[in-house]
């Protein structure tokens, strides 16, 4: 059994990270699943979130899913998800805007609104907030 596994993060439009990682944490459906090299074949749903690759060196890379898939095989972990981004790439200003926006639809009580469009923007939104708290937090910023 060797010590690391290959990642391949993928959103919908391109590919995020690929690398070795020693560890691997994801959000999944039932909560955050933690996979190191050797882990048992795995297929699950994943929920808006941080997945944190730990890799060779020690450091830990922090992404921002929106949700997916998360599939481990003996040798590779892959993330799919719609939209994905690296922690530090996150804008919090237009998350922010977009947390707010969504608050204000859900409160209105007009009946052409999406509740559960507005729902799914604000969880998103959440998550991504979290996901920067972490990030800074960890980095002491």
């Amino acid at each position: 059994m060797t010590d690391t596994v290959q990642v391949d993060i993928v959103s919908a439009e391109k590919e995020i990270f690929s690398g070795d990682a020693k560890m691997v944490f994801a959000p999944a459906l039932m909560g955050e699943v933690g996979i190191s090299p050797g882990h048992a074949p795995l297929v699950t749903k994943m929920v808006p979130g941080e997945v944190r690759v730990e890799d060779n060196d020690g450091n830990e890379l922090t992404f921002y899913v929106s949700g997916g898939l998360l599939e481990v095989q003996p040798s590779i972990i892959t993330v799919l998800s719609d939209s994905a981004d690296r922690a530090e790439d996150l804008d919090e200003a237009a998350i922010l805007k977009a947390k707010e926006e969504a608050e204000k639809t859900l409160n209105e009580k007009d009946s052409k609104i999406d509740y559960a469009k507005a729902q799914t923007a604000l969880a998103e939104a959440a998550a991504q907030l979290q996901t920067l708290q972490r990030l800074r937090k960890r980095s002491g910023r």
